[in-house]
């Protein structure tokens, strides 16, 4: 289906983007291999790092001519295996586009390339008093690239809302290599069809983006961040439906399982607070007035001890906060340390379905005789589990993972969920993909697909079984 990358194609490829930009040898192209999925690898045949949309555009009509693959890649922090190379061929690295073009305090709108890092961009704003809210958990890591390809989210999505909601124009270029602008820095538009929204969210299967135009927001001049103890999860899940109720709406609802916690622990050896509850929810609210703030923080703490927390601990400075936060930003650090070799999930169901989904999924691990963690966000359903290795054999292990990811999706599908919140389908997921979705759908998108890329060059072997 595909041709291999010959001496002459890394030739031309030097001439579009120069030698130093060019890798070839094995050590330099190992980290092009794999993104943060373990267990996933894939080796490149060729490493192209491209610096400007003509040179994308070129380098898309050379691999066209050849028949040859090209992955796209941000920083390589996905957890489905976007950026991996499954069919070998070009990766394509936007890594070096990494520019913070211009900030419009007028228009509110901050222009960007694919290649800057999403907490630069927080940092970069918010010295000019304004708010980018998009906050993956790897924000001081990934690129605002690939928060585009996965349409990324955050603990912030309950209020805020994920990045395609702050996307007002983008410049892309097709897999033919034309180069196309859509949007602007405009807050309505609806000329024709939404190819910015079409391709947010498509896992760079149908274009690669090398520019981008964001909303902002005035930055919130108050923030406050409260960590509750539950000794049940049912008190905590009731607790965020009765917080809504209210007609409150917290910046951030996260939750942690006790097991999450203590893996924690043992990683930093030292103790979180109430470390011994069933769960804990951290919850953050913000606006511009503190009396508006305060009254929303002592209303939502007198919902907590009325449905059953042990405390409210209340973090209203920049250092107490961050101390209530590090726990949940260890999670992932902390699971890894546990067991080098996990599989994660990041299923989404409506949030007052996440009781019966954790419920379900410590079953599944007792079924199978696997240790399960699940932490995430109860404000917006989206739950990450996180299927622990240990010291299962490997054969076990390998015939395990698909039997515990499926029940699992069907489980969160019976729920009225999603097999993915925020990851993407990308390599890891695809073979589920009918569970979720007729073949009505499937097909059509594979049609739109078919129009942005009828050779099938850009990213192959993701998404679609």
């Amino acid at each position: 289906m595909y041709n291999k990358v010959t001496p002459d194609i890394v030739d031309a490829l030097r001439r579009i983007v120069g030698e130093g930009n060019v890798l070839v040898g094995d050590e330099d192209m190992e980290p092009y291999a794999h993104d943060e999925t373990v267990g996933l690898r894939a080796n490149p045949e060729v490493v192209v790092r491209a610096t400007s949309a003509e040179q994308v555009s070129e380098i898309f009509k050379l691999a066209q001519r050849e028949r040859i693959p090209v992955t796209p890649r941000g920083a390589g922090y996905g957890l489905s295996g976007g950026a991996v190379p499954v069919y070998g061929g070009i990766v394509l690295s936007l890594e070096k586009m990494n520019r913070i073009l211009e900030i419009d305090k007028e228009n509110l709108m901050v222009t960007v390339e694919p290649g800057v890092i999403t907490g630069d961009i927080h940092r970069a704003v918010e010295a000019e008093g304004l708010f980018y809210p998009p906050d993956p958990a790897s924000l001081d890591s990934c690129s605002i690239g690939g928060n585009i390809a996965e349409c990324a989210g955050g603990p912030r999505a309950v209020k805020y809302g994920v990045t395609r909601h702050y996307v007002c124009g983008l410049e892309a270029v097709l897999p033919s290599g034309e180069i196309i602008t859509c949007g602007g820095k405009l807050v309505k538009n609806v000329t024709g069809y939404d190819l910015i929204q079409l391709i947010i969210g498509s896992e760079g299967t149908l274009a690669v983006v090398t520019k981008i135009i964001l909303r902002l927001l005035p930055l919130p001049k108050v923030q406050v961040d409260l960590l509750v103890p539950y000794d049940d999860f049912q008190a905590a899940a009731n607790t965020v439906s009765a917080i809504i109720a209210r007609r409150i709406l917290p910046t951030t609802i996260e939750f942690m399982e006790r097991d999450s916690i203590l893996a924690v622990e043992r990683l930093l050896q030292k103790e979180v607070p109430y470390h011994d509850a069933a769960a804990h929810l951290l919850i953050q609210l913000d606006g511009n007035r503190w009396e508006a703030v305060e009254a929303d923080f002592e209303e939502v703490a007198e919902l907590c001890l009325e449905y059953g927390a042990r405390d409210v601990l209340v973090a209203k400075d920049r250092p107490t906060r961050d101390r209530l936060w590090e726990a949940r930003r260890m999670i992932i650090e902390a699971l890894n340390h546990e067991s080098p070799v996990n599989h994660m999930e990041d299923v989404v169901v409506p949030r007052s379905e996440i009781p019966p989904l954790l419920k379900g999924i410590k079953e599944i691990a007792r079924k199978y005789g696997v240790r399960i963690i699940n932490f995430g966000h109860a404000g917006d359903g989206n739950v990450h589990v996180n299927v622990l290795k240990d010291d299962i054999p490997d054969d076990r292990w390998e015939a395990l993972v698909p039997a515990v990811a499926e029940e699992i999706y069907r489980l969160t599908l019976s729920l009225g969920g999603m097999i993915t919140g925020e990851h993407g389908v990308g390599a890891t997921r695809r073979r589920y993909l009918p569970l979720a979705l007729d073949e009505t759908q499937i097909e059509l998108m594979r049609r739109i697909r078919a129009v942005f890329d009828p050779n099938h060059i850009l990213n192959p072997g993701k998404i679609f079984p």
